[in-house]
């Protein structure tokens, strides 16, 4: 595992140093008092103020990772794995939303489709699913009905970078930094229709996380962003834009996007600055930190929860500067969150008097 995430990184980094070198031009990062108050202008995005501060209002929500991933214990799978290689043995949804609403978190995004390319929902588009899986829960759907039932607003993480469900595209995998990955228009329909299939089907959702967009292109992006748009028009849409503090921000690498990603990282000292300059209009780009609370996205044996007091630092961190913070808790093999987790969390939230 902890030979993958480096490539991860630094495929993220090559990829913003790779558009930067083409002419990107990067949104302007004004400083504090160069910011306008909500009061004095809407902004040029999609969503209102008021949606997008309902969206701030969150606050703190769970990360879920979850999959072929964790029975390969593989971060960045190749894709070849039997569907049958998933095989929980306990699964239980509902232990992980219970988790969530007793962590005092508002929300959950939950990895749909990761690298591996396996789905888990029974998907019409490709039989790499939970449909030909050893256990074939629509965890999507319990995800969902889930959070329904317990007051947690639902959200989706789709990847992608796909070594499965391939169609032509050369990926991070192949590529190993010699030539931008890209995905060809049989793989963007393809996604086009999976991520339609899922906004479509479990209704409403929050926020839908769309990982390493620098291989979409900005056309293909652009076109992807309306189309979910138009399905659910109050959602809030993510592009990845990747490990930083969010300072800077990659127009060719991950827009359009009503949210800035700071992964793995802290927003700068002075706080997240929501207003930036994007090809001559202003915007307001609300931040989400997204962090693992061990070491790995993906439940991997002996990675421990990070100190308590680092925890509580980085949440309170997150709530002085401005942003989400979207903890990543990875459910075991077994398909639940392990206890140790469990008590973390519970620690966390005392500890940060939530």
């Amino acid at each position: 595992m902890h030979t993958h995430k480096p490539a991860r990184r630094q495929f993220l980094k090559t990829a913003a140093a790779g558009a930067a070198a083409m002419g990107t031009l990067n949104a302007s990062s004004a400083s504090a008092a160069e910011q306008p108050a909500a009061a004095e202008e809407a902004g040029a995005q999609r969503l209102s103020l008021d949606q997008l501060k309902q969206w701030e209002s969150w606050q703190y929500g769970m990360f879920i990772h979850y999959g072929m991933s964790t029975y390969v214990q593989n971060e960045l799978p190749d894709g070849k794995a039997p569907a049958t290689t998933y095989a929980p043995d306990a699964l239980d949804v509902d232990q992980w939303v219970s988790v969530i609403r007793d962590a005092g978190m508002k929300y959950a995004v939950l990895t749909t489709k990761h690298v591996a390319g396996h789905c888990l929902w029974p998907t019409k588009h490709t039989d790499y699913s939970v449909v030909n899986s050893t256990d074939k829960t629509d965890v999507v759907g319990k995800f969902v009905e889930a959070c329904k039932a317990k007051g947690i607003l639902p959200g989706f993480y789709y990847c992608s970078w796909d070594n499965h469900n391939r169609f032509g595209s050369w990926t991070p995998s192949d590529g190993k930094g010699e030539f931008p990955a890209y995905t060809t228009s049989l793989y963007q329909s393809f996604q086009t229709a999976q991520i339609t299939e899922l906004i479509t089907t479990y209704g409403p959702i929050g926020e839908m996380w769309i990982d390493i967009p620098g291989v979409l292109g900005r056309g293909y992006r652009t076109f992807l962003y309306n189309h979910v748009a138009s399905l659910q028009p109050d959602i809030v849409i993510m592009m990845n834009s990747g490990i930083s503090t969010g300072a800077e921000y990659n127009i060719d690498y991950a827009w359009p996007s009503d949210l800035i990603a700071i992964e793995r990282r802290l927003p700068p000292d002075q706080g997240h600055n929501r207003w930036r300059d994007i090809e001559g209009k202003r915007y307001y780009m609300p931040g989400e930190v997204c962090d693992p609370i061990g070491k790995d996205w993906f439940y991997v044996e002996g990675d421990v929860p990070r100190p308590d007091a680092e925890l509580a630092e980085q949440l309170q961190a997150c709530r002085a500067r401005g942003v989400n913070l979207l903890l990543d808790v990875p459910p075991d093999k077994s398909g639940k969150i392990p206890d140790m987790h469990v008590q973390a969390l519970a620690r966390l939230r005392k500890n940060a008097g939530l």
